[in-house]
């Protein structure tokens, strides 16, 4: 028995002994695994590895730039920013942040939809980024805020920057106004998206964002695994956006806004020609861009975006409108060069012009007899132009057309541009999928059919006309006298046209002898299109500026584009020469005198 004892003990130490040499090799083999991956990811995944341990460690944070400010060509403050006191929610360390948000709404009022879309927001932008629930804030708010902290865990009061702007309507569509990045691109710039990051939507604020906006700062924060900073290790401070100085007389524009207001929608352009800078751009109706940078609620946005009057278009640089007669200028001018016409040649109008069986009325049904080209301008005949036009034909047209700075954008910096339209068979065709006809040739030469441009366009062309150079409009101030190259016509042909546009003013039968300034004054040359259109210059011996102006619903008494441009011209006048009396006590205009429409 003691045999068979002896034998089951040795036989149950054998059997222990394997089951211990097992396990031990697999505890083995999974240590030699795991000092395999230890090393694996130490040594030589260190390289691969090292960089997004740090990530999980360091976080870098953007930091908004101050945009820069903007002035007009006088150094007056149009555009900067001002300081203004915020509270910001924390997600991550609310926890519930609709609770929170509910004991804040005590002091800073927010009702149940606006913490709702406030925690949406939030949740977007994620958990450890602070989200702005209010800006503009009062100190009480701010104090009592901070007074209650510990009862508001997520909640941080600190100051920002807004947006202020100095001259209301008058500058809106000039300056623009800033809103919130609605559209993220790959390639967009990281302080773009920032919650509190504003860019230009409009005006120079639109067409000198790139500039205005800045650099982003960096900071290089410390966190923990849930996110929050522990220290801050490094930070490069951003740089503010640089100023913009522009060419626009502040001023002088208040003004003509004030003397436009009973236009109803209108748009005024002024030019140095010498310099090409804009010195008054104005459009009404307009807008207070301070509300919007401040906040505008969104009835009032809409009521905005959706008036019939449009005060948010820019008429000036985004206005279309058909030229009419003051066209004519562009017409003689091709045809005078191109040999077609002479000044001495004298066409006969009877009152009507026929052409290819159809037949196209003079504005004066009797005719004006026989003219010439000084005569034809003087007079705005149309018979005399639809002939001038059948002998030069379209293409050339077209031609002298682009070369007075029609049917195409100068990106002066002020936003969106239009490019108005000069009309040709390839537009025809391309767009209408139609041939081109005769008779839309006429209509072309008399400014009319599909031909469109916009007042900042025709005080180009006026400007071109008078200097005989292709001056180029710009918006921002500039050191130094630019240098404009000659435009391709003669110097008799360019002359012709400017003395055709003083008769036009100054002779007594002219066109657009509502624009005359009065006496002692500089004399202007010009050219209307009917009611609603004028472009010229002023003095016209020696052209200083140029102007274009438009009313929609010019013809009634005294609201003609001519009127508004002598009043415009006035105001010039007396801004370089106060010994002129014309602006009334309080700055009103003197109203006209004279009225009635001339034909155009």
């Amino acid at each position: 028995m003691t045999d068979v004892s002896d034998g089951d003990e040795r036989g149950r130490g054998d059997q222990f002994t394997r089951r211990s040499l097992l396990l031990g090799g697999v505890q083995a083999a999974g240590l030699s695994l795991v000092g395999w991956r230890v090393f694996d990811l130490q040594v030589l995944g260190a390289r691969r590895y090292g960089p997004l341990a740090e990530d999980n460690r360091i976080n870098l944070q953007v930091l908004a730039p101050k945009r820069g400010r903007i002035f007009d060509a006088y150094g007056r403050l149009l555009a900067d920013n001002e300081q203004v006191f915020r509270v910001t929610i924390t997600p991550g360390l609310a926890k519930n942040s609709v609770g929170v948000l509910r004991r804040v709404s005590r002091i800073v009022p927010l009702s149940d939809d606006e913490i709702a879309k406030i925690v949406v927001r939030a949740r977007k932008q994620g958990r450890y980024v602070p989200t702005t629930i209010a800006s503009d804030l009062s100190f009480e708010q701010v104090a009592q805020l901070n007074l209650f902290a510990p009862s508001l865990p997520g909640i941080a009061t600190d100051a920002a920057l807004r947006r202020r702007y100095h001259d209301g309507p008058a500058l809106s569509h000039v300056v623009g106004y800033v809103g919130s990045v609605e559209r993220f691109a790959i390639d967009d710039d990281a302080v773009a998206r920032l919650p509190e990051m504003r860019i230009g939507k409009g005006g120079a604020e639109l067409g000198f964002d790139g500039e205005l906006r800045g650099t982003g700062g960096i900071q290089k924060v410390e966190v923990d695994a849930r996110g929050r900073i522990i220290r801050n290790l490094e930070t490069v401070e951003p740089v503010a956006g640089r100023d913009v100085t522009l060419t626009i007389d502040s001023e002088l524009q208040r003004l003509v806004t004030d003397r436009m207001q009973g236009e109803g929608r209108a748009a005024a352009v002024m030019l140095d020609i010498a310099t090409g800078g804009i010195v008054v751009m104005a459009s009404v109706p307009g807008f207070d861009a301070g509300a919007i940078a401040g906040g505008i609620a969104g009835a009032d946005w809409q009521k905005l975006v959706q008036s019939e009057d449009k005060p948010l278009l820019n008429r000036a640089i985004a206005g279309q409108y058909a030229p009419g007669s003051a066209f004519m200028v562009v017409t003689a001018l091709a045809g005078l060069d191109a040999g077609v016409l002479s000044q001495g040649e004298r066409i006969q109008c009877d009152g009507h012009y026929a052409y290819r069986g159809e037949v196209y009325r003079c504005s004066k049904h009797d005719g004006h007899g026989s003219l010439s080209v000084h005569e034809a301008i003087r007079s705005s005949c149309e018979v005399f132009f639809c002939e001038v036009a059948s002998r030069l034909g379209i293409t050339r047209i077209a031609a002298a057309a682009r070369a007075m700075g029609l049917g195409g954008t100068s990106n002066v910096g002020v936003g969106e541009e239009k490019a108005g339209l000069v009309p040709d068979p390839d537009w025809k065709r391309g767009n209408l999928n139609a041939s081109w006809l005769g008779g839309e040739t006429l209509l072309t030469g008399l400014g009319q059919g599909y031909m469109q441009a916009t007042p900042l366009q025709l005080a180009v062309m006026a400007a071109r006309i008078a200097s005989g150079r292709a001056i180029v409009p710009v918006v921002e101030k500039r050191a130094g006298a630019p240098e404009f190259h000659p435009l391709p016509f003669g110097a008799d042909s360019f002359d012709a046209i400017r003395k055709g546009m003083a008769a036009v003013v100054n002779d007594e039968d002219g066109s657009a002898s509502e624009a005359k300034l009065g006496a002692g004054r500089p004399m202007v040359a010009g050219k209307s299109g009917g009611a609603k259109v004028f472009a010229g210059f002023e003095p016209a011996e020696a052209p200083r500026y140029a102007i274009a102006t438009v009313i929609e619903r010019g013809g009634d008494g005294n609201a003609t584009a001519a009127l508004l441009a002598r009043d415009i011209l006035n105001l010039a006048v007396d801004r370089t020469d106060p010994a002129h009396g014309d602006i009334a006590p309080g700055g009103g205009v003197v109203p006209a005198t004279n009225s009635g429409e001339k034909a155009g």
